[in-house]
């Protein structure tokens, strides 16, 4: 999923900070539902095809 965004757009278009897109790619932030859908949207994709749930999330 190629886009050419860059972080700062992304998180232009996703009302959000660089150093917010930046902690989820890197798995250290796991975005609000609303932000998640954001930018699901944004790549014209669904919320699971983008992030990943994991049980071991869930009991941290």
């Amino acid at each position: 999923m190629e886009l050419n965004m860059s972080q700062e757009l992304l998180a232009q278009k996703a009302g959000t900070s660089r150093q917010t897109i930046i902690s989820m790619e890197k798995g250290k932030y796991c975005p609000s539902l609303p932000l998640a859908m954001k930018i699901a949207k944004i790549f014209n994709r669904q919320i699971e095809d983008i992030f990943v749930f994991s049980e071991e999330e869930k009991n941290e």
